[in-house]
């Protein structure tokens, strides 16, 4: 629900500040009217800290990236007038409106579509809740502002914003810390004898607007025109939070402002009162986390996202949720690269992302898109080709083959895109049913093994217990320097060649594509993410990561059972 907020010292509004290139002329006090024609625009920008009054920055039509529409222009320009004039009993009225569109919000074409149906409507609303406090009686209403007649211009400035833009006023101006869906700052100090009427300005979080209108089952510019409405009423002095009867007056007025615009919806009070029986009343909360399909309210922070995939993007189960589907695509949708960085083989990802609609030449992964696989270990650049590949050392191979023979401990050799082990187990058979990596070949002997292939890694696989028992004690020592030990999963051990890490060849590959390290956002649980997390401008570890990532990590996510995935892109991407 909207609040008004009033200000001891009100600032001057942005069209106080801008030239008034545009102007509606309105002739008679009594009963105020005006002609519609064509608009002239001024473009301009707002820092993140601008509060209608903080600096601006105006930009040519050519250039524009957010936008305000100044007023709408009357049948005839505005020119001033000798003194003696403009205090003649007939007199035009301007209503210089601006409709502005904060800087947070990215080039939406709806948005802007929106803002431009503003330009036209607000002046209209504006005259017909004049109109009314001329012709009706109020028992409630603050009449601070009675005959606007006797003014010779009125300043409004309405705003288009997204939930964590408005969120900040509240809690400035409110000491609230939470969204809200339109916020009434008024500006006008009764007892001031001034030619012109500051009146305010109302400011419309899109976000929510689109949030709400989507509950109530109509579209966004009719939940933005009945926000408005219901911001322009708190303006005029109407508040329906003093009393019951108070609050039934500004309805009622909602309802007559609504109907005699022929706008639809039904007022914000009346609309509030149907969410609240139908248990669906959200009165907002510190959550700061962006919803779905909220992200065209915002711009990216980052270009791209590298995002591991065992413990990470996929569950406890090995699956991609769909929360998390949802969050790639819209992340891809306003322009964001996803990029794989995994201890996977290439062919895996893609068996596992086509499954959810995110492999292809839409999707985050293809055999033509760069990415990080094999822990660094095979990198692919643009269209996909490989830009670098570092093989075991073939004594390390050797060594490992045999203890996996003699221990029957099973041992996996990666070779690019395919997988080669000694002898048949449970858990070689999991590695591709569970895990989606290219089903093991069985080799009659070590040597056989050896010389099929050159190999990458070496993972063996055993009980979490018996990696960390056994396994991992003894190959920390036994490589000897020729290779490091690395883990991603508890019950996996993976041996790679020393001087490589996942990290390592996520810095070749931003040197290849020439990204810089601040333009990344990384997410990431395991230890071989340490780098990667380090090396990134916000590093993400989830909450279900080892503690040693948890450790060099920005920010501790959700974990990958909780969409952690998709808490990181809503919360932190934009």
């Amino acid at each position: 629900m909207a609040l008004a907020v009033s200000r001891a010292t009100p600032p001057l509004p942005l069209h106080t500040i801008l030239p008034a290139t545009t102007l509606s002329s309105l002739h008679s006090p009594s009963s105020l009217s005006f002609a519609l024609k064509p608009s002239h625009f001024n473009f301009l920008l707002l820092t993140n800290n601008g509060h209608f009054n903080k600096k601006l920055k105006t930009f040519s039509q050519d250039n524009y990236r957010c936008t305000v529409w100044a007023s709408q222009r009357g049948y005839r320009e505005f020119r001033r007038r000798p003194a003696a004039a403009r205090r003649s009993k007939k007199k035009d009225l301007e209503l210089n409106v601006s409709i502005c569109i904060e800087e947070g919000l990215p080039n939406d074409p709806e948005i802007l579509s929106i803002a431009e149906l503003l330009r036209l409507n607000v002046p209209t609303a504006m005259k017909l809740a004049f109109d009314n406090l001329k012709s009706s009686t109020f028992k409630t209403r603050d009449e601070a502002i009675t005959d606007v007649g006797g003014f010779d211009s009125i300043e409004l400035s309405v705003m288009l914003c997204n939930d964590e833009f408005i969120r900040k006023l509240n809690k400035e101006w409110r000491d609230e810390d939470h969204a809200t869906d339109v916020l009434s700052m008024s500006q006008h100090v009764p007892g001031l004898d001034l030619p012109f009427l500051m009146l305010g300005d109302i400011v419309i979080s899109a976000e929510t607007a689109a949030r709400q209108a989507e509950e109530r089952g109509q579209t966004i510019i009719d939940e933005i025109r009945v926000l408005l409405v219901h911001g322009l009423l708190h303006l005029l002095g109407f508040d329906h939070e003093i009393s019951e009867e108070a609050e039934a007056e500004m309805d009622k007025e909602e309802r007559i402002l609504l109907e005699s615009l022929g706008w639809k919806g039904k007022g914000l009070i009346q609309s509030a009162y149907d969410a609240e029986s139908n248990m669906n009343h959200d009165m907002g909360s510190s959550d700061d986390r962006k919803k779905e399909g909220s992200l065209r309210f915002y711009k990216p922070k980052f270009s791209y996202i590298f995002c591991d995939m065992d413990g990470t993007l996929l569950n406890s189960k090995s699956q991609i949720s769909l929360t998390n589907v949802k969050a790639l695509k819209e992340a891809l949708s306003r322009g964001v690269k996803v990029v794989i960085a995994t201890g996977k083989a290439r062919p895996a990802v893609i068996d596992i992302l086509k499954a959810v609609d995110l492999a292809g030449k839409n999707g985050i992964i293809s055999e033509f898109s760069p990415g990080v696989f094999l822990q660094g270990l095979i990198v692919y650049g643009r269209q996909g080709r490989e830009i670098f590949r570092s093989n075991l050392d073939l004594s390390v191979c050797r060594d490992a083959c045999l203890y996996s023979w003699e221990h029957k401990v099973p041992l996996i050799a990666f070779s690019n895109d395919r997988c080669l082990t000694l002898f048949e187990h449970p858990l070689v058979d999991s590695l591709h049913t569970v895990y989606h990596e290219p089903k093991a070949e069985i080799m009659p002997s070590v040597e056989d093994l050896l010389s099929a292939v050159d190999i990458q890694k070496m993972i063996f696989l055993d009980t979490a217990e018996g990696v960390a028992t056994n396994l991992r004690p003894f190959w920390s020592e036994a490589t000897g320097g020729r290779a490091n030990v690395v883990q991603a999963v508890p019950d996996m051990l993976e041996i790679v060649p020393p001087g490589t890490s996942k990290g390592s060849g996520v810095k070749l590959l931003l040197d290849h594509l020439g990204i810089t390290a601040k333009e990344v956002m990384a997410i990431g649980d395991g230890e071989n993410d340490i780098e990667m997390l380090e090396l990134a401008s916000l590093g993400i570890a989830l909450s279900n990561g080892s503690e040693k990532t948890k450790a060099v990590a920005n920010v501790i996510g959700a974990s990958n059972d909780e969409d952690g995935v998709a808490s990181a892109i809503y919360q932190y991407a934009f």
